[in-house]
């Protein structure tokens, strides 16, 4: 204590001069509205940027919550599509009575593990079959078709990249159907090959390729856009670069497909292999 006041004493002209100068910094404030506007503008740009920068910091501690909502929110969405319900219409001569059934629902997951490097690549996601999720399911991202489901355990499941020697897809381009495949020669996660489409047509770069009606996925699910085509020696068909919507190295959130009539039209075709 005695320190304390020893210290004050040394320094009291200090002291003094920090008290007198503050006084009549108060009443220089409060007796012009000039410098009072200006002292209150000030304070609250200050106090307005702090709360900015919290409220930023807030934002950033939620922003896992926030993209789970929105993609729960896109898979909402993806089940009022058009595409998601088949056509089941009579018609009787001038009688048409047309009503859609839902055929297709997503269910929304989060890419946990994810290649793009190898000549075989995988992801795994955070759904299984608790969610309903079984193998052979088709799955997309926002950009387009991601690959199928191979392996399912109680809460989460494998997917077969497209990004795979082995996965193939029925896709179209102008209305021609086609195979696209990936990896003959060419291990580059931006694109992949469509191959079956007849040599006598012409196909355009920047043409939208797109799933057709006979595959697993919705008539119409993005793939990519032809880059470039040619005909092979001893070949009858074109061999069509795609450039991928799916940009693969960032994957995040993906929708898994469920085709409400799946079970129904395998148990028919089934029936064909037993006769």
């Amino acid at each position: 204590m005695r320190n304390l006041w020893l210290f004050i004493s040394k320094y009291n002209a200090f002291f003094l001069l920090v008290i007198f100068f503050t006084i009549s910094l108060i009443l220089l404030i409060n007796n012009n509205s000039y410098q009072r506007a200006s002292v209150w503008n000030s304070s609250n740009q200050i106090v307005g940027t702090a709360y900015e920068r919290v409220n930023e910091f807030s934002s950033y501690l939620v922003l896992g919550k926030t993209n789970d909502s929105l993609a729960a929110e896109n898979a909402r969405l993806r089940n009022l599509l058009k595409s998601s319900y088949y056509d089941d219409s009579v018609k009787q001569i001038t009688v048409k009575d047309s009503v859609l059934k839902q055929q297709y629902t997503y269910t929304v997951a989060r890419v946990i593990n994810n290649s793009v490097h190898q000549k075989n690549n995988y992801l795994t996601i955070n759904r299984g079959s608790k969610h309903g999720i079984k193998k052979g399911m088709g799955v997309i991202a926002s950009s387009g078709v991601v690959g199928i489901i191979l392996n399912v355990s109680e809460n989460f499941s494998t997917v077969r990249s497209l990004l795979h020697t082995e996965t193939k897809i029925s896709a179209s381009v102008d209305g021609n159907i086609g195979s696209l495949v990936w990896g003959e020669g060419n291990y580059d996660s931006r694109f992949a090959l469509l191959k079956d489409i007849q040599s006598h047509l012409t196909i355009k770069k920047g043409a939208r390729v797109i799933t057709s009606e006979f595959s697993l996925f919705p008539p119409g699910t993005n793939i990519g856009s032809v880059s470039e085509s040619d005909t092979r020696d001893g070949n009858s068909a074109l061999n069509i670069k795609v450039k991928l919507d799916t940009d693969f190295a960032k994957l995040q959130y993906v929708y898994v497909i469920i085709n409400l009539l799946s079970e129904e039209q395998l148990n028919l075709e089934a029936q064909n292999k037993v006769e």
